[in-house]
């Protein structure tokens, strides 16, 4: 087994993140010992959301986080895992990204673990990484997935090779669960 505290984790995000999607993982893997990294389309503060189930709607988070790094200047070979946090706005901007695209292409090519929640899968998605793959993800974006080649199942976390997805925040304890464990393989 490897030892998670010699893992570094690159997490992407911008605005729209769902909060508990960015910073649970993010706490989980530093509690287990892995540095771990927050690259943005540009260094400025980017702000969540927090899903009210009672609405159906999401609200502005009131907490910031600034990232340590530009997507721009980081590369796959640099970590050794990936993590995709959902949110509908944070996914649907990033996979307008052509270096966001790339890196996630990349990290499945290399055989890293990419974890991705929610709305995140929208980028593997866009990557086109899911050909043949179970997987799973918000309601919403299913039929997303089923075009893009992917076996679609309701279930809180599914592990398909590299490959690590959830549905909701209400997954997160098995999400964060998966990706350590990944890690430690």
């Amino acid at each position: 087994m490897t030892n998670i505290a010699n893992s570094h984790i690159l997490i992407l995000a911008t605005d729209g993140f769902e909060d508990a999607e960015l910073y649970s993982p993010r706490s989980a893997l530093l509690d287990a010992g892995a540095k771990v990294t927050l690259a943005s389309p540009n260094r400025e503060p980017i702000r969540g959301c927090i899903y009210n189930a009672e609405t159906g709607n999401s609200d502005l988070s009131e907490e910031t986080i600034t990232p340590d790094r530009v997507i721009a200047d980081v590369e796959a070979d640099q970590f050794d895992a990936l993590v995709l946090p959902g949110g509908v706005i944070n996914p649907d901007k990033l996979r307008l990204d052509p270096k966001s695209i790339s890196l996630v292409r990349d990290f499945v090519a290399a055989g890293k673990p990419v974890a991705s929640i929610c709305h995140g899968p929208w980028l593997l998605v866009e990557a086109d990484v899911l050909r043949g793959r179970r997987t799973t993800a918000w309601y919403s974006i299913r039929t997303d997935l089923k075009n893009a080649g992917a076996t679609v199942v309701d279930e809180e976390v599914v592990v398909d090779g590299n490959i690590i997805t959830s549905r909701m925040p209400s997954d997160i304890p098995a999400f964060n669960r998966a990706i350590v464990a990944a890690l430690q393989n």
